[in-house]
């Protein structure tokens, strides 16, 4: 009697503790486990932490040095170059950084409408013979289609004949955009008594490929740089020693942080030099001209 007593017992327990475990009716949702709970935290907004130890300049919010006003009754003596910077050299080399290329900060501000690139087809109808003067703006898909690679393809008649050739464009490649030429002034400011450069334009330099040719860098646009000077300021530039220098594109151009070298300086046949030199001599007459401009400067205030 006492053990059917006991047994009795423990099966009253046993119900009693299944009926409290049971789900309520209707109620079939399992409970959360650990896991959801870290989906959903990680799904939820977060504060991101700082990539280092400090906080870096907000160079989006950088403003433009103005440069000092200059008036032509101030200016008494001025002289137009054109140079080309190649990004090969050793000293131009974070220009095209994978990290902060100059030939992409130019081509988002194009294709975001912050800034015009200009077609250097000459046009001396509109008084633009050597196709540098910024007279006809281009859309961001036409600047785009000149950066693209492109080749110069032989088109052929029925009978097999060449009737010409076409350009055939193929991808856009930043690491194929090796130069650039630089539009600029040299002028002397009696008011100031400075001889400084003034960039008036910059423009990428594509080759397109001919078989059996070597042909020459053309400018695939130009832009006008007091128009792209907001948003190379904006852009900071990679430096190759110093990761603290918060130097931005615009720095660059108007600290001279960069080497060029003269390919053309104006002249009353409008020559560039490679149309009368050759080779080496080419380097020889840049140099030639570069030393010019700073022997004007030092005879002026010589007594």
């Amino acid at each position: 009697m006492k053990k059917l007593l006991i047994i009795a017992l423990g099966l009253a327990f046993t119900a009693t503790s299944f009926a409290q475990t049971k789900p309520a009716p209707g109620n079939t949702k399992p409970a959360p486990t650990n896991a959801a709970h870290a989906a959903d935290s990680v799904a939820q907004a977060y504060d991101r932490p700082l990539d280092g130890y400090y906080t870096k300049t907000n160079f989006e919010e950088r403003k433009v040095t103005p440069y000092p006003n200059l008036r032509q009754a101030d200016v008494i003596f001025a002289k137009r170059v054109w140079r080309e910077i190649d990004v090969r050299e050793k000293m131009n080399q974070y220009l095209a950084s994978p990290k902060s290329r100059l030939i992409d900060v130019l081509m988002a501000a194009i294709d975001a409408g912050e800034l015009t690139a200009y077609d250097p087809t000459p046009n001396p109808a509109k008084g633009d013979p050597s196709g540098d003067a910024f007279s006809t703006p281009l859309t961001g898909g036409q600047a785009k289609a000149r950066m693209a690679d492109s080749a110069v393809v032989d088109q052929f008649d029925a009978d097999g004949n060449k009737i010409g050739s076409r350009v055939q464009a193929g991808e856009f490649n930043p690491d194929s955009v090796i130069k650039f030429r630089i539009k600029e002034d040299w002028v002397f400011d009696k008011q100031r008594s400075v001889f400084e450069p003034r960039i008036i334009g910059i423009a990428p330099l594509i080759r397109f490929q001919v078989e059996g040719l070597e042909t020459d860098y053309q400018p695939a646009f130009w832009v006008y740089f007091p128009e792209a000077r907001q948003v190379l300021a904006t852009k900071e530039a990679v430096s190759r020693n110093n990761d603290a220098t918060g130097l931005s594109f615009d720095d660059v151009f108007l600290k001279r942080l960069f080497s060029s070298y003269i390919v053309k300086a104006s002249n009353e046949k409008d020559e560039r030099i490679k149309d009368y030199a050759q080779g080496i001599d080419r380097l020889y007459e840049s140099e030639r001209i570069k030393k010019s401009l700073m022997d004007w400067e030092l005879t002026l205030w010589q007594y």
